[in-house]
């Protein structure tokens, strides 16, 4: 029998996508902005963006919520980045040697974050933020100190005056863009960064076919109940850190999508928000703590990243201050986070106490039968 359409249901299950969609309706026609200037600048945001908000889906698959631990992976790319800069390594090349640079750092800091994830079992997401914050000091020691004294560096453009440290901006000259220039298509007055795309195309394949292996139905196992899961002899722990090293290296990979279309790359914060807008986007998307699927990641870019493009010209338009747009922008990015992580714990209350209830309603009294001896 097919079940019949329960709009309030829907309603509760996708109001973050419905918020922010009537945000952008609201502040879209205030902007201004021409529709071939903001589909211009979603084409680009998408290419730019998604492949970060691809590196959440592991781990919440796997159980362990949002993983803002993803910084760690982005500080990799950063490095990477870094020694492709120093090294003069141009175009294309320069993105393949950043990634191979990053790939070692990033499994290894996955791999520890997840040795430390598994210690706090269930409290995945804060541990996994404090975790961010405790590698950017690492961070921040190695680039500042590190690098030009200990570690070698090649180019004096790129380091500080005292001779060691490298400088608050790079400049990414070298490999600026050269992924999306590699298959730039023009089609109806709009630019199509072909390359790109098919490298988040090849990822969607690939999170398609690992879903159905294995590992993948492990994962997935290990998300539902790790209990069962731990008796039917899946190895919970050692899959739950193959999840966050796959999501780091992702999450490495990205960072480098992220800079090359950037064209520059602060040096001492530029992955600090990175988790913060990736996983707002997948949130905005419609995914939740427990379950998040690729459509979400493309309706989370498309909506957010809209807001973004509109928000401060309708501030300016209507405050004559584009600053209030940023504060709106803002606003309603943390308030989109804060607000799937509260209806998150309440669904789950609420499950919890349905599941009270039909126990009780089953546990019926042998009297209330009629079958008292």
């Amino acid at each position: 029998m097919k079940k019949k359409f329960d709009f309030r249901r829907f309603i509760a299950d996708n109001v973050v996508v419905v918020i922010f969609l009537i945000l952008t309706a609201i502040a879209t026609p205030i902007s201004g902005l021409s529709a071939n200037y903001i589909l211009q600048d979603i084409i680009t945001r998408i290419g730019r963006n998604s492949f970060l908000v691809f590196s959440l889906l592991l781990p919440i698959m796997a159980g362990m919520g949002l993983n803002f631990g993803m910084v760690l992976g982005a500080m990799a790319g950063e490095i990477g980045l870094i020694f492709a800069v120093d090294w003069n390594i141009s175009g294309v090349w320069g993105l393949g040697f950043s990634v191979l640079v990053g790939l070692p750092i990033a499994i290894i800091l996955g791999w520890a974050a997840g040795a430390v994830l598994n210690r706090a079992k269930g409290r995945e997401m804060a541990t996994g933020y404090i975790l961010g914050f405790f590698m950017d000091g690492v961070y921040q020691f190695v680039v500042l100190y590190l690098m030009g004294s200990l570690i070698p560096m090649r180019s004096l453009a790129i380091t500080l005056s005292r001779g060691y440290g490298i400088r608050n901006t790079l400049n990414l000259d070298s490999v600026r863009q050269s992924l999306d220039n590699m298959m730039m298509v023009k089609l109806f007055g709009l630019n199509f960064p072909v390359g790109t795309f098919i490298i988040v195309a090849i990822l969607c394949l690939f999170i398609v076919w690992f879903r159905k292996t294995k590992l993948g139905q492990d994962m997935r196992a290990i998300g539902q109940d790790q209990l069962v899961s731990n008796a039917s002899g899946i190895p919970v722990e050692t899959t739950r850190i193959i999840a966050i090293v796959m999501s780091t290296v992702l999450a490495m990979i990205g960072q480098v999508i992220f800079l090359q279309n950037m064209g520059n790359m602060a040096t001492y914060n530029a992955h600090r928000q990175t988790g913060f807008f990736a996983v707002a986007a997948i949130l905005v998307g419609g995914a939740s703590v427990t379950k998040a699927t690729i459509p979400n990641v493309f309706v989370g870019v498309v909506l957010l990243h809209l807001m973004y493009i509109v928000m401060p010209r309708a501030g300016a338009e209507l405050f004559g201050s584009a600053q209030i747009g940023e504060y709106f922008r803002d606003a309603f990015s943390y308030g989109a986070i804060a607000l799937a992580l509260v209806l998150h714990a309440w669904r789950k209350r609420r499950g919890v106490e349905i599941d009270r209830a039909g126990l009780r309603m089953n546990t019926v009294d042998p009297a209330a039968k009629g079958g008292a001896v």
